[in-house]
């Protein structure tokens, strides 16, 4: 009789994986590369948190690609990878590794396979696990109608739309900063 052992993947396994990838119940969970404007917003919002972060001295702006190391949450998530990110938090024992905790503030932009039912039910339930882990505002960035979805941990199932023309920010979890919805999507 064969028995099936399943070995419980870690976050050195995971540092050890090329591209994009999330540690989620023990299990490496490879993430799609994204297209052109979607990856673009993205760019774009990680360009303007790091102007504003340069300014005030506070906080760190990353673009797609960092991890974030968090203690295993309920749902069984270890880490994060968001498009953008601001990190208002101690830097890393070894700079070459993931950093210990979560962004204050991270940004999901949206790809093509992230539509429809199944897809949402995920980003609800990876909203849910920033917030446990102690992230204070999440972005939605959605290209294909061109908005941003705020949600804040104090109130998780609120959501704050900004569309074209309006001017967003991620109070409180980023003080002061704004950024022109049409800059996020600028070509």
């Amino acid at each position: 009789m064969a028995t099936d052992i399943t070995i419980r993947e870690t976050l050195d396994d995971l540092s050890c994986v090329e591209g994009k990838a999330e540690l989620i119940a023990g299990r490496i969970i490879h993430l799609m590369p994204s297209g052109d404007l979607p990856s673009s917003a993205a760019f774009e919002i990680a360009v303007s948190l790091r102007v504003h972060s340069k300014l005030t001295g506070h906080g760190k702006a990353y673009a797609d690609g960092v991890g974030y190391a968090v203690a295993e949450l309920p749902s069984g998530r270890e880490s994060f990878s968001p498009d953008a990110s601001y990190y208002d938090g101690p830097p890393p024992p070894n700079p070459m590794r993931f950093i210990d905790g979560v962004p204050k503030f991270p940004a999901e932009v949206r790809s093509e396979n992230d539509y429809g039912p199944t897809a949402e039910a995920e980003m609800a339930e990876k909203r849910a696990d920033y917030f446990a882990a102690g992230t204070l505002v999440v972005w939605d960035v959605d290209p294909e109608v061109r908005t941003v979805a705020m949600y804040k941990a104090t109130s998780p199932n609120q959501t704050i739309i900004f569309r074209a023309g309006d001017i967003a920010n991620a109070e409180p979890a980023v003080p002061g900063w704004r950024m022109a919805v049409a800059d996020i999507f600028a070509e």
